[in-house]
């Protein structure tokens, strides 16, 4: 018996869910990356990053090509990245709403009469 696709998309969303998967993600949504590329874009030791590659690459977000020695990275699909854009979009809309908010608990109160507090 298959999975929900509910369930399968919040498994989708927990693999996204990693600060550093989602700047690998952003970084091939420009183009393909070799490894030695991305580490000082992600700031981590090898190791980690080779480990955050594999549970992309075993999610399907990732695939790889090998020329010599070096290993290059990209996405799977065009998707991710509109994922990613789309994923900021709201992000922009949220943190916007935010400051809105918080001018208007900045902004001084009238009390009623019309003088001001303060």
């Amino acid at each position: 018996m298959s999975r929900p696709l509910y369930q399968l998309k919040a498994e989708f969303f927990k693999t996204l869910g990693h600060p550093i998967r989602i700047r690998v993600l952003e970084l091939l949504s420009e183009r393909e990356h070799a490894v030695s590329e991305m580490l000082p874009e992600v700031g981590i030791e090898p190791s980690n990053l080779s480990q955050q590659l594999a549970v992309l690459r075993r999610a399907g977000l990732v695939t790889t090509r090998k020329e010599g020695s070096t290993v290059y990275y990209s996405l799977t699909s065009p998707h991710v990245a509109d994922l990613l854009a789309v994923a900021r979009q709201i992000l922009t809309g949220v943190i916007t709403g935010q400051a809105e908010l918080l001018d208007d608990l900045r902004a001084p109160v009238s009390p009623p009469g019309g003088k001001r507090d303060g």
